[in-house]
């Protein structure tokens, strides 16, 4: 009878991994392929295919890529949380943070970066302009700069935190009802 695998703790596992161990399980996850994974790892080219075998044949190899893979969350770096902060940076940001006055914008370095982190493009254009007061022309730089949509971004934070109401949907159904001969049967 074969001896049952110990569980380990997530926090076992982390401290009992080698290095290159840890990177093969993170970079396992990634498509499945063991033989990259070991090369990530730091394995000789010659070698990746069998290490990578080898090392996944064992258990709490394989109990660590579970915790990984059940928990994309802490892997990937995103939560609910953190997308809520980002959707708040473009839901309350304002354009006249970007003006000192109406014609005049603020320099781009002088803006936090929650102010950058709401603009969705800038664009640059330089026009050349008559003067006419018989002074020729002048060249005249034009920018524009687009914010993320505020409204969209608003939707999303209401839907993340359950704050809009149910959405009614009707069904209709058309039905259609045979009836059989019962040959005799009841």
């Amino acid at each position: 009878m074969a001896e049952e695998a110990k569980v380990y703790t997530r926090k076992e596992l982390e401290d009992k991994l080698t290095g290159k161990e840890r990177v093969f399980c993170h970079e396992y996850i990634v498509d499945w392929n063991k033989a990259r994974a070991a090369r990530a790892a730091g394995y000789s080219e010659d070698t990746a295919r069998q290490i990578g075998y080898e090392i996944f044949t064992k258990p709490y190899i394989q109990q660590y890529v579970d915790f990984i893979k059940n928990d994309l969350e802490i892997e990937s770096g995103i939560s609910k949380l953190r997308n809520l902060k980002e959707l708040a940076k473009i839901a309350y940001s304002s354009i006249a943070h970007l003006h000192d006055t109406w014609i005049k914008l603020v320099d781009f370095e002088e803006l936090t970066d929650i102010q950058k982190e709401a603009i969705e493009s800038t664009e640059t254009k330089t026009n050349t302009i008559n003067l006419g007061d018989g002074n020729g022309t002048k060249e005249v730089e034009f920018i524009k700069v687009k914010l993320y949509p505020k409204i969209t971004a608003i939707q999303e934070i209401n839907k993340m935190m359950g704050y809009n109401a149910p959405e009614k949907k009707e069904v209709e159904m058309d039905t259609q009802v045979i009836i059989l001969p019962s040959n005799g049967r009841d």
